[in-house]
């Protein structure tokens, strides 16, 4: 099982931290998150990451190494200017096995792995992402208005939204036919491209841990 882990934004919403560290070697208790990832994907039998880096990369590889002490092959993606959420993985495009796991390196999660790799097969897939129930409350009481008739008072409602947790299992022919190598592109407009021309793109539910640091 192949996994690519996507490392190279600046982390501009964490700076000063960030000044002197990419986000994903900031520290959680004795390792930094990337390692945490790293560990896990290991665990659950990925045998080999490829890392994509541009901000601090050559720290990350650094830090990180070749996987030898994860038990597993780790190679780097470097990208020179910013390719959005998922451009940089058309750069990789001849090193990726049929199905993979794209994921950012930034977040902290108890997924199973092996789970959302199965579920992805089993349904024939393009793209299955990792979703997360996320609640919003208003602080605030919403009217129901039909024309100037309030029909309803509503005080501090909760929304339950569904969110994309940054964990994808994509099939390898999407990155051939919908990411052009060296063009930006971020993920909700990948997922909607791949919509609009009837890909299967399906929601793997999750109902652990998941936080986007």
């Amino acid at each position: 099982m192949q996994a690519v882990i996507m490392a190279g934004g600046k982390g501009t919403r964490m700076r000063p931290y960030t000044n002197i560290l990419p986000k994903p070697l900031l520290p959680i208790g004795n390792n930094s998150i990337l390692e945490l990832n790293i560990q896990q994907l290991s665990d659950a039998g990925v045998d080999n990451i490829i890392i994509a880096v541009g901000y601090l990369g050559q720290l990350i590889e650094t830090v990180i190494g070749d996987g030898e002490r994860f038990n597993l092959k780790i190679n780097y993606s470097y990208e020179h200017e910013p390719l959005g959420t998922v451009g940089a993985i058309a750069k990789m495009k001849h090193n990726l096995e049929d199905n993979f796991i794209v994921m950012n390196g930034d977040i902290l999660t108890d997924i199973d792995y092996k789970k959302l790799k199965n579920f992805h097969l089993q349904n024939s897939s393009d793209v299955t992402i990792s979703t997360y129930i996320k609640k919003h409350k208003v602080r605030l009481g919403v009217l129901k208005i039909n024309d100037h008739l309030i029909e309803d008072y509503i005080e501090k409602p909760t929304t339950n939204y569904s969110v994309s947790m940054g964990i994808y299992f994509m099939d390898k022919k999407i990155v051939k036919d919908y990411i052009i190598e060296d063009e930006p592109l971020d993920f909700p407009n990948l997922i909607k491209n791949l919509i609009k021309n009837n890909k299967k793109c399906i929601s793997f539910k999750h109902k652990g841990l998941w936080i986007d640091l």
